[in-house]
């Protein structure tokens, strides 16, 4: 790993804390709906793609932003496979909450259709998604009675299983984005159940492709001492595809993803600590 990039920390770190600034006192575009998406997560920063606001109620309201950060070479080979299952896939977000992951797979290229349920806690910000490519829904799985090309299940609710809806439904690709962590106060898992897309899956599902990003523990607070500490957290991405389409292959030609503005913090972060690692393992003394 290259390690140039630490040669613009200062000035990084400035240009970081003033966005986490701004975005704390509702200066950034994130909050104001009547902004076009693209501008709403320009210079988002990671930090709250990790953590909420400090004025969200946990009570009433879900994460400020989302559960997790997503990279854009996922929603890119996401939609590399949806497309292959048909001309204009139907895509169904079926836990859109605010639409904020939904759409960034929708620009990749396809016309997603968020389903919003209204027996979970919304977002603190509550809109966020695309309108020129993303459709929001308030209803329930359920409820669909159209056919769906491409299910995708991101962060299912804790102790929640859609399995059997996705059988009804029978689409050709279900793309399922999970943790296994365990909540230490409820015992349960964080997302869905140990059972969610298990063995009531038909046999005519199989895994083409999966991987796994790990955010690690204190990702941001062991760089920069005065941001809040994590836990580490794997998320796993699946895509199972029906009968039909267990061929089917990532284009392998398709130039690299140029990442979303938050992906420069973690690369940052994440070089970071490779730096702090070498140095350790070198013998050299460095603070943390």
């Amino acid at each position: 790993m290259s390690f140039n990039i630490l040669r613009e920390m200062e000035p990084f770190t400035q240009r970081l804390f003033n966005e986490i600034i701004g975005f704390q006192e509702r200066d950034h575009p994130a909050w104001d709906e009547s902004q076009a998406f693209e501008k709403r997560i320009a210079n988002l920063p990671l930090h709250y793609l990790i953590f909420s606001n400090a004025d969200r109620n946990p009570e009433t309201h879900g994460p400020t932003v989302a559960h997790y950060y997503p990279l854009q070479k996922e929603m890119q080979t996401i939609t590399d496979y949806a497309k292959q299952v048909a001309d204009k896939p139907v895509v169904l977000d079926v836990h859109a909450r605010n639409g904020f992951i939904g759409s960034l797979l929708a620009r990749e290229g396809l016309d997603v259709i968020g389903l919003r349920d209204g027996k979970e806690k919304p977002n603190q910000i509550e809109n966020f998604y695309d309108k020129t490519c993303y459709r929001m829904e308030n209803r329930c799985l359920s409820d669909i009675d159209f056919p769906v090309d491409v299910l995708f299940s991101s962060w299912m609710p804790s102790t929640v299983d859609i399995t059997e809806d996705v059988v009804r439904l029978n689409p050709k690709l279900v793309v399922y984005v999970f943790t296994k962590h365990i909540n230490e106060y409820s015992g349960e898992r964080q997302t869905g159940t140990s059972q969610s897309f298990g063995e009531k899956l038909p046999a005519s599902y199989k895994i083409v492709d999966e991987w796994e990003v790990t955010r690690i523990e204190n990702l941001l607070n062991e760089i920069w001492p005065d941001l809040s500490p994590n836990i580490e957290e794997k998320r796993f991405v699946r895509i199972y595809a029906n009968t039909g389409f267990h061929d089917i292959k990532i284009n392998d030609n398709r130039p690299p993803a140029k990442g979303y503005d938050w992906e420069k913090e973690l690369l940052m972060a994440e070089t970071a600590h490779e730096a702090k690692k070498t140095m350790k393992e070198r013998g050299f003394p460095i603070n943390g």
